[in-house]
């Protein structure tokens, strides 16, 4: 839990030394000092912290370093999972082309033993004419 406060605190020092602004300021707009405070630590923690004053810069690098470590870990990850689903698909794209294969060939040999059979009916329908006989 005092990591939330540390980062509510780190909001705070980070947003002071280059505050983003959605929109433009205006003279009439009331000054912004905003100091959120989230935290179930022990009173002992609490007086430690105060004891060490305001976060530092080097504290929100800290944190931003470990934001970026953090979303790295998580990208890492979807990219993990991406490429089991890349790995996934291309193993059952091969076995749907071996299966094609497969049938491919099968047909191909049926292909052939239908010209043999043809070959063979040509051959007797030529015996049989060369004989003069009628066999049918």
């Amino acid at each position: 839990m005092e990591g939330s406060h540390q980062e509510m605190q780190l909001f705070s020092c980070a947003a002071a030394s280059s505050p983003p602004r959605l929109t433009k300021p205006t003279d009439h707009d009331p000054p912004l000092d905003l100091q959120l405070s989230i935290s179930l630590s022990t009173p002992e923690r609490a007086a430690m912290r105060k004891m060490r004053g305001p976060p530092s810069c080097v504290e929100a690098l800290r944190w931003q370093a470990a934001e970026q470590i953090r979303l790295a870990t998580t990208e890492k990850a979807y990219a993990e999972r991406v490429r089991e689903l890349t790995r996934r698909e291309m193993e059952m794209a091969q076995t749907e082309f071996a299966r094609a294969h497969a049938m491919w060939e099968r047909a191909r040999e049926e292909v052939q033993r239908a010209e043999r059979i043809k070959e063979r009916l040509d051959s007797i329908s030529a015996t049989c004419h060369s004989c003069g006989s009628q066999q049918r």
